[in-house]
């Protein structure tokens, strides 16, 4: 018997110790994702970060592509149990409440050394089958149970409704890394007060009624080609990520050769950064617009996003999806970055303006504007979602989330 249960505690040991090198070779792949995306994550690379050589990894994995989907699946599970633990609250208000406090939780933990970031998820569809159909499928049990804290939807209104407020909650949470680290982790307990209390309530004022000014965002016309490669580039990045779409694919989209491609830019980072420069262009074209229609704050507010939302929507000119940062060298990366931080800079004045004027609540301005820079580039993802009703009624039911609260009924579109 003594010689069984010694057998067996060493089977226990080498399990414990197999699965807890499985765990460091799948935090240094989320390492490796978030800088390159999962197309860019090596072996050798992950293998450096854990002390291990490639062959040691290979034993775990043996495809890259393998590291990279359990990589995923971690993610995924992760944001499911945090989800069914926000479920145990008792109210809507509640469970979003304890599903933000669990997010900033983890973060705190990961500023202070005690836990490993988890693997974005933007490149999900750019995966190869099998592997691309279960993470999708993976995703949607997200979205579908995140879409249950607001408990369940007797209209398909109400669906459509909760649909928007889980995307919008969920892009909010992904884009929380990106701008927390410029407060200080004794901080983030604020943080999170703050953002709640914009999710709950919004940001209107007691008055302010939806009623979004149309504005005249006309594409740049001046290279109608070069313009014509960063519309594809920047559909195809959205959809597959940065790694995902290749040149051969972008020009294959316009039906054209990769030397013309060659022709517009010079490397693939250009493309990419000058697809951000378009897109960042096209949200200052609209606060500058909106500010030059005049009227109150909240309106330029409303106009401003109402505008960029019809955009995403209809898919004509769409904006790039942060999903591509983690494709780009640090450097550029972190100058796409500050170039965010500054169209949200011109939002959190915009909302200190409209609060001075009474026409938007009292709110922390610089966190409200980062929900509004979520909101608005996650809202290409959404366009399926928004082709299955009248356009103004999509802009109006996805803007409410942030702009009147995650709890309140959607404003009704101008007629």
């Amino acid at each position: 018997m003594a010689g069984e249960q010694a057998v067996a505690d060493g089977a226990e040991q080498g399990t414990a110790r197999f699965r807890q090198k499985r765990d460091a070779i799948l935090a240094a792949a989320a390492e490796a994702i978030n800088e390159q995306s999962a197309k860019g994550m090596t072996f050798a690379d992950v293998a450096r970060r854990v002390g291990l050589n490639t062959t040691s990894v290979t034993y775990y994995f043996k495809r890259k592509e393998d590291l990279a989907a359990a990589a995923f699946e971690h993610t995924l599970d992760y944001l499911l149990l945090m989800l069914d633990t926000a479920m145990e609250a008792a109210t809507p208000a509640e469970r979003v409440r304890r599903y933000l406090a669990l997010n900033i939780a983890r973060l705190r933990r990961i500023e202070r050394g005690e836990e490993r970031p988890l693997a974005v998820l933007s490149d999900l569809r750019a995966m190869e089958e099998p592997m691309k159909a279960r993470l999708l499928s993976g995703w949607r049990e997200v979205f579908r149970r995140t879409r249950g804290l607001w408990g369940p939807a007797p209209t398909r209104a109400q669906t459509d409704l909760n649909g928007a407020r889980a995307h919008v909650l969920l892009e909010n949470t992904f884009w929380l890394p990106v701008w927390l680290r410029r407060y200080e982790p004794d901080q983030y307990d604020r943080v999170e007060a703050r953002l709640f209390d914009i999710l709950a309530h919004g940001l209107a004022g007691p008055d302010a009624r939806w009623t979004p000014q149309p504005l005249d965002l006309a594409p740049d016309e001046r290279e109608p080609g070069r313009a014509a490669f960063l519309l594809a580039a920047t559909r195809l990045i959205n959809e597959l990520g940065y790694r995902g779409a290749s040149v051969q694919r972008i020009a294959s989209q316009l039906n054209v050769t990769k030397g013309s491609f060659y022709h517009h830019l010079d490397a693939k980072d250009e493309l990419v950064i000058a697809c951000y420069q378009r897109s960042f262009d096209t949200i200052a074209a609209a606060q500058a617009r909106a500010d030059a229609a005049g009227g109150t704050h909240w309106q330029r507010l409303s106009s401003a996003v109402a505008a960029l939302l019809d955009i995403q929507f209809a898919e004509r000119a769409p904006l790039l999806r942060t999903t591509a940062l983690s494709g780009l060298p640090a450097p550029v990366r972190t100058a796409m970055v500050d170039r965010s931080n500054l169209i949200a800079r011109r939002y959190a004045g915009t909302i200190m303006d409209g609060v001075a004027e009474g026409s938007m609540r009292p709110v922390d301005a610089l966190i409200a504007s980062q929900t509004l820079m979520a909101l608005q580039n996650a809202a290409f993802d959404m366009r399926n979602w928004a082709g299955t009703m009248p356009r103004e009624r999509a802009i109006a039911m996805y803007a409410s989330t942030l702009l009147y609260g995650m709890f309140a009924e959607a404003p009704t579109p101008p007629a």
